[in-house]
């Protein structure tokens, strides 16, 4: 198929629909460019739902339901897909719309250059045919005028009136119009020869030539729209992996919604710790003013509870309820502990329930517990700082380094002080959820209530944490260089900010912050616990309880120097520490007294939800 020779006289028409292609080249070039703008105004409206529908900071509270966390998941799944249609419009912007209106330039260009020829051609052929048809009229009118001569000399001869000159002269007329005649037909036969052969090559040759380049400027044209059209298809197909990943993101959230575990977290969030108000007591009537105060003094009082438990904000005016949860000496204990701390009701949560007040504690316990520990390894970095430059002036000045010391144990003394405080605060807290509620059977009417004996048994002197194992930001005992968890020397709970377990540095820290820090604290801040080790500020703690789990991405091999523990993929551990910043993090098997660090990256950690507090 060649329209050379298929189409040798449709030039004008071929002129006509390769310009026809190529505005269709730029139809669709349009439309690929407004599909872009949509896809860019689709992914901008989902990002701006996104973005509507985000929690506020009034709303945090509400999003530990699972419900509201698979909404939230579902919502960050949709940022994702609607940043997939980005890439589809910026992908079809790029790899088709540019690249098509490249093609488009090109190949009106090339049209152009071929029509030009065309045109050239056209004009040869025509010159050619012009000068054959002159050339013919050149002949035709030098064989008029031959016979015209060949007519007046017979006319002549005939004629005896004329003289014999005249009739000479006629002749000589005559053969020079003869003459000028055969001129004029050998100029005509060998135009004509020339004009069949220009003629010739210009329908087999160059016409067809040129027809072959349009032929190839529109199968070219034709042949990428295709090309364009597989690479739009090919760019959506491409974000197909993530979008699916996205709707399985978000089949994944809605399936981890959990109504009984929403269930338990309304309780968890809501329960005040109070025990319903006891019964009404039977009052003996022995008058009638003894009556009315008896029967108004038990309604006052189940008022009160009642009154207190729905609203946690009054339970400071509920007096006699205090009774129910502690022990004289515990609120005389609380009291001064108050006093001596210069504490508001806001700073020790006495205005919540005590359930409330206790996760608030926690939560605070915990917050201290993370500073204690960043700061604590920001002094352990700058005391090997200082060592390094008093090994070596060169690089630095070690006293430079000192006012950063003072101000970083001056923080640190005070962030350990508050660390106390609250610990304490959380010690009585405990005390008081953890006293025993009464027996419904326990009530009975005419009968006084029994708990507040009770619980004051359970609670009767205000104790220090068992632990203060937030004080540092890992435990474990150093000896010669070995690492935590290794014996023989003496126990520090710091490991070198940034180091492995195994950099040995912990007795040269615990030594150095010791003389540094000596002096600081009151010789009662800790009190003795046949659980701890202390050195310093620095301690042992022998039994951690697991702060959650763990599950190990790559296999581990210990060093053998006996602080870190091999681990193989996949297998769950228990978490005792979380990483202080070191990259270390200390597990435990479960199935073993096992313990050791292993590399934070290693593992992917879920924390228990106390652990979180």
């Amino acid at each position: 198929m060649n329209w050379g020779t298929e189409l040798w006289d449709q030039y004008d028409n071929l002129a006509a629909h390769t310009h026809k292609g190529i505005e269709f080249l730029d139809k669709y070039g349009n439309y690929v460019k407004d599909r872009c703008a949509i896809e860019l105004e689709y992914a901008g409206k989902l990002r701006r739902l996104v973005k509507n529908y985000q929690p506020k900071r009034k709303e945090e509270d509400e999003y530990q339901y699972t419900a509201c966390k698979a909404f939230r998941q579902l919502l960050q799944e949709l940022g994702d897909f609607a940043g997939q249609r980005e890439v589809v419009a910026e992908n079809l912007q790029s790899n088709v719309v540019r690249e098509l209106h490249l093609l488009a330039k090109e190949l009106r260009e090339e049209r152009k250059q071929h029509l030009n020829e065309g045109s050239k051609q056209m004009a040869l052929l025509g010159t050619a045919v012009g000068s054959l048809e002159r050339a013919r009229r050149s002949y035709e009118r030098a064989a008029r005028e031959s016979e015209r001569a060949l007519d007046v000399y017979q006319k002549a001869e005939a004629d005896f009136n004329l003289s014999r000159a005249e009739v000479e002269k006629q002749k000589m007329n005559m053969k020079l119009r003869s003459q000028a005649c055969e001129e004029a037909k050998q100029e005509y036969m060998d135009q004509l020869r020339k004009t069949n052969e220009a003629q010739r090559q210009h329908y087999e040759q160059r016409l067809p030539h040129v027809f072959k380049q349009l032929q190839d400027l529109d199968e070219k044209r034709i042949k990428n729209i295709k090309n364009f059209m597989l690479s739009s298809v090919d760019v959506e197909r491409k974000v197909f992996p993530i979008i699916i990943q996205c709707l399985d993101g978000m089949e994944h959230a809605a399936k981890s919604i959990n109504e009984k575990e929403d269930t338990q977290l309304v309780i968890e969030r809501y329960k005040s710790g109070f025990v319903p108000p006891e019964d009404f007591r039977f009052e003996a009537a022995t008058g009638a003013d003894a009556t009315d105060s008896a029967t108004t003094h038990a309604t006052h009082n189940h008022l009160t509870a009642a009154r207190g438990t729905v609203s946690g904000n009054r339970i400071k005016k509920r007096g006699g309820l205090l009774s129910i949860f502690s022990s004289n000496k515990i609120i005389e204990a609380c009291n001064s502990f108050k006093n001596n701390m210069s504490m508001d009701g806001k700073e020790d949560y006495s205005d919540l329930p005590p359930n409330q007040k206790k996760k608030k504690l926690q939560a605070k316990v915990h917050e201290l517990t993370k500073q204690v520990g960043q700061e604590q390894a920001a002094m352990e970095g700058l005391m090997k700082m200082k060592g390094v430059y008093e090994t070596n002036p060169t690089l630095g000045d070690p006293m430079t380094v000192e006012g950063q010391l003072n101000e970083c144990c001056d923080k640190l003394k005070k962030l350990r002080t508050q660390l106390r405080k609250y610990e304490d605060l959380l010690t009585e807290a405990n005390n008081q959820v953890c006293a025993p509620p009464i027996h419904p059977t326990a009530r009975t009417n005419g009968a006084a209530p029994t708990q507040a004996t009770s619980i004051g048994s359970n609670s009767e002197s205000l104790s220090r944490s068992a632990s203060e194992s937030s004080v540092s930001t890992g435990t474990g005992c150093i000896g010669t260089g070995t690492g935590p968890g290794v014996g023989g020397g003496s126990c520090t709970g710091g490991r070198a900010a940034g180091g492995s377990p195994e950099s040995g540095l912990g007795g040269e820290l615990a030594a150095a912050h010791t003389d540094h820090t000596n002096g600081d604290h009151d010789e009662n801040d800790h009190d003795h616990d046949p659980d701890h080790d202390f050195y310093g500020d620095y301690y042992y703690e022998a039994d951690l309880q697991p702060l959650g789990y763990c599950k190990a991405l790559y296999a581990f091999e210990a060093n053998g120097t006996g602080s870190t523990m091999r681990m193989e993929c996949g297998e769950q551990l228990l978490v005792l520490e979380t990483d202080a910043g070191d990259g270390w993090t200390r597990v435990r098997r479960s199935n073993t007294s096992e313990e050791g660090f292993v590399p934070t990256t290693y593992i992917v950690t879920t924390l228990y939800a106390d652990a979180h507090h």
